[in-house]
């Protein structure tokens, strides 16, 4: 086998040219052959032990060609790419020339390689880090919350239904009088208020009592998913069956006893505010972090070839998608609800991908001005964090090399991160929001003054 590489007109781009001895490639027939003669069914023969030479007459010589490529030319490939020392960032870009059973085998891979970072400055930068401090409204809120985690539901019967009752209904929806899927059920809960419904369906249940039947006129919207109800006027024929509404517990120390550790109101308070301090400070470490990434990255130049990008792109989807996959829906079917095309969604991905992997290439730039490295033991400890999390033995994780490398590179970015952030002169600032209302107290101070 012999490989030539070179560079194309495009920046950051190569081209390498394989070819393969004719020997290597017949043997690759062979293989595939070998893998898939039980399922070939030839006149004269019982079925999976035709000859390959009969096989071929049959089918014809390029049956066994593509599968042939497939079975030996990604080894081939990355051992070309590990023995030129390339650092490829692209899936290759196939061109096969020349691939006949009995010659050699000849084809071009086109690349892109990873780009060279021109590096900004990283050291000295100035930063701001917004100081989030805690209200005591903020602890009231959460104080709040708690109750409302610890309401229970009423049933009422005096009254008719209100935003924020929960009622109990059956409904059948029509559509020029025919029913249509997914527009009926029976003793569904809907909260007033929600928004879960279609608009205006909530507002007309409002003021419905018990046992009351009613007819509910709708329009579907027009961006609504499902193309055959988008923009159509529909009828939905109600029954409310029950309203219950939430009733709150009584905020004292007993209602501290009954959902905390505390004896008092007070103490839990206090505890709140505290556990809301330290989310705020990280919080606060979070986006200095960013800012600080971000700055360099900006005063640094790169140009990111586009397989590159497209290949971010690709892992995005593949993210977005397992996440999705967990609400039982897949990325189409969730483009189909926003009235958008999978070409949308990779454009509008193209922008968030250039500025990950710049942030990323320059993060690697600043590991290795700097000299950072990450120990065996930084390593050690991840990989135990890691073992411990998902129930596994540290020797079966430390044997994926890609693991590995992920850790490796994870712990270098967060010291490289570290670096930026110790050298930086940073300026503590109060949240924008705080300022408004600051702003605000001044301006009704110095009228007051006026006056």
């Amino acid at each position: 086998m012999s490989v030539k590489v070179e560079k194309t007109e495009n920046k950051n781009e190569l081209k390498l040219e394989f070819t393969i001895e004719s020997k290597v490639f017949d043997e690759g027939i062979k293989k595939v052959f070998n893998k898939n003669a039980k399922y070939f069914n030839i006149p004269g023969f019982r079925k999976g032990k035709a000859p390959m030479n009969i096989v071929e007459k049959y089918y014809g010589d390029e049956i066994f060609y593509e599968d042939a490529f497939n079975e030996i030319v990604p080894e081939i490939y990355d051992e070309a790419v590990e023995s030129e020392k390339l650092e490829v960032v692209s899936r290759p870009q196939i061109d096969i020339s020349q691939m006949e059973k009995g010659k050699d085998l000849i084809f071009t891979a086109v690349v892109a390689i990873k780009p060279e970072v021109k590096l900004g400055k990283y050291k000295g930068i100035s930063l701001e880090k917004v100081e989030y401090k805690v209200t005591d409204k903020e602890v009231e809120e959460e104080v709040n919350k708690m109750a409302e985690r610890n309401s229970r539901m009423i049933t009422v019967e005096d009254r008719a239904a209100k935003m924020g009752d929960t009622t109990v209904i059956d409904f059948v929806g029509t559509v020029d009088g025919v029913e249509f899927e997914g527009g009926k059920a029976e003793n569904h809960e809907l909260e007033l208020g929600s928004n879960t419904f279609i608009p205006g369906f909530e507002d007309q249940v409002v003021g419905m009592k018990t046992e009351e039947v009613k007819d509910i006129n709708v329009k579907f919207p027009e961006e609504y998913f499902s193309k055959d109800l988008a923009g159509k006027d529909a009828i939905f024929k109600v029954t409310l069956h029950e309203i219950k509404t939430k009733e709150l517990p009584k905020i004292d120390d007993e209602f501290a006893k009954d959902v905390s550790e505390f004896d008092t109101l007070k103490e839990l308070k206090a505890d709140l505010k505290t556990k809301k301090e330290k989310q705020n400070e990280e919080k606060a470490k979070t986006e200095l972090e960013e800012k600080a990434v971000k700055a360099v990255a900006e005063d640094s130049e790169v140009d990111i070839p586009t397989g590159m990008v497209e290949l971010e792109i690709d892992n995005m989807e593949q993210d977005m998608n397992r996440r999705l996959s967990y609400q039982g829906i897949t990325l189409e079917q969730y483009l189909q609800m926003l009235g958008k095309t999978k070409a949308d969604y990779r454009k509008e991905s193209e922008e968030p991908a250039k500025e990950s992997l710049k942030m990323r290439l320059v993060l690697e730039a600043v590991c290795k001005d700097a000299k950072i490295e990450a120990s065996e033991k930084e390593v050690s400890e991840k990989l135990k964090e890691l073992a411990t999390s998902y129930g596994r033995k540290e020797e079966d994780l430390k044997n994926n090399e890609d693991l590995m490398e992920h850790i490796k590179a994870n712990i270098k970015s967060e010291k490289a991160i570290k670096e930026i952030v110790d050298n930086a002169k940073i300026k503590t600032v109060e949240p924008k929001e705080e300022k408004k209302e600051a702003s605000k107290t001044d301006e009704k101070k110095s009228t007051k003054k006026s006056k």
